[in-house]
């Protein structure tokens, strides 16, 4: 599988519909195409209009498979890029609500 960047701009309106739509992400990809991709995390990010949107990093067999995924979720894929190396300086900080 190869690894791929997912940018998903100004896709929920709040953490709730981001929940809702990251359990049948979470959902889809284990049970009806575990051979074709993988959700391994995501970054969320407040949009300039107050929506929220999202980085995410997933491995997948090919880009087809990614956009099929969220086609099946009903969410957008408006970027995807194809990772060529990882560098990592540090690990993720932990945020306020980790933390509690």
């Amino acid at each position: 599988m190869k690894l791929y960047t997912i940018r998903r701009r100004n896709a929920w309106k709040n953490a709730s519909e981001l929940e809702t739509t990251a359990s049948i992400s979470a959902r889809v990809g284990s049970e009806e195409m575990p051979n074709k991709v993988r959700w391994i995390r995501s970054y969320v990010v407040k949009e300039e209009d107050g929506t929220l949107g999202t980085v995410c990093i997933y491995q997948a067999v090919n880009l087809q498979a990614i956009r099929e995924h969220a086609a099946r979720v009903g969410m957008p894929a408006n970027e995807i890029t194809e990772v060529v190396n990882t560098v990592i300086i540090r690990d993720d900080p932990l945020t306020d609500a980790q933390a509690a």
